[in-house]
C-alpha cells in the first residue's frame, strides 16, 4: 500500500468518515453487544426461576402432618390417604419397615405406636401426629442392639430376613403383653407374623431368651 493512500485513510479516520476498518470494527462490536444482551437477560431472569422453583407450593390435595418418629419430628405434606406405612418408606425414606402384603396379613410392616404393635399398612399417617411412632431403625442400633436383635442374632432367627424388622417390632413389644410362658404362648402371640422361609422355631427360640432374661 503507498505512503500517500495509507495517510489518506488514516486522516479519513481521523476525521470520522466511515472506512471499511472502521466499518468492520463497528460491525464486530454491535454483533458482540447483540449476542449478548439475551444472555444478560437470561442470567438475570435465571434466579429469581431458581427461587420460584424452591418455593414451589404443596402438590395440591397433600395436607400438612407433623410426625414424632423415634423421637425426633417430622414436618411433611402428604396425601390424607396415605398409609402409615407408605409414608414412613416414600416420604421419611425409614425403609427398615417392609411391605408385604399391603392387607395386614404378613406383619413385615410392623411398627410400634405408643408402644403397641400395629400393621402400619392398615392405618392412615395422618391419624398418628400425636403418636410417638417407633421403627426398626429406631429400637436399636448395630453398635448398641435391642435386646430382641441381638437375640434373634444368637438363635439365627431370619434366612432371607425380609421379615425379621417385623418379627423383631412385633416380638419386642409381646414380651410387654400377658401371654403364657410356654412355645405355644409365643407362637400364638406371634401367630400374625409369617416367614416364608420356616425359621419360626428360631424365632420362638429368640423371643423365649429376652423372656427368660427379663
Amino acid at each position: 500500500m503507498a505512503i500517500d493512500e495509507k495517510q489518506d485513510k488514516d486522516t479519513a479516520t481521523s476525521l470520522g468518515r466511515l472506512t471499511r476498518r472502521s466499518f468492520l470494527s463497528r460491525m464486530g462490536a454491535a454483533g458482540v453487544a447483540t449476542a449478548a444482551a439475551p444472555l444478560a437477560a437470561a442470567t438475570a431472569t435465571a434466579e429469581p426461576a431458581a427461587q420460584t422453583a424452591t418455593a414451589a407450593p404443596a402438590i395440591p390435595g397433600t395436607i400438612p402432618v407433623t410426625l414424632k418418629v423415634n423421637g425426633e419430628s417430622h414436618a411433611v405434606q402428604i396425601d390424607p390417604r396415605a398409609t402409615l406405612l407408605d409414608t414412613l418408606r416414600e416420604t421419611l425414606h425409614l425403609t427398615g419397615t417392609k411391605k408385604g402384603c399391603d392387607h395386614g396379613q404378613c406383619g413385615a410392616c410392623t411398627v410400634h405406636l405408643d408402644g403397641r404393635r400395629v400393621n402400619s399398612c392398615l392405618t392412615f399417617a395422618a391419624m398418628h401426629q400425636n403418636s410417638e411412632i417407633t421403627t426398626i431403625e429406631g429400637l436399636g442400633t448395630p453398635e448398641h442392639l435391642h435386646p430382641m436383635q441381638a437375640a434373634f442374632v444368637a438363635h439365627d432367627g431370619f434366612q432371607c430376613g425380609y421379615c425379621t424388622s417385623g418379627q423383631i417390632m412385633s416380638a419386642s413389644a409381646m414380651v410387654k403383653e400377658p401371654w403364657g410362658p410356654a412355645d405355644t404362648d409365643v407362637k400364638e402371640g406371634m401367630s400374625g407374623n409369617i416367614c416364608r422361609c420356616g425359621a419360626y422355631p428360631n424365632i420362638v427360640a429368640a423371643v423365649q431368651s429376652v423372656r427368660r432374661s427379663a
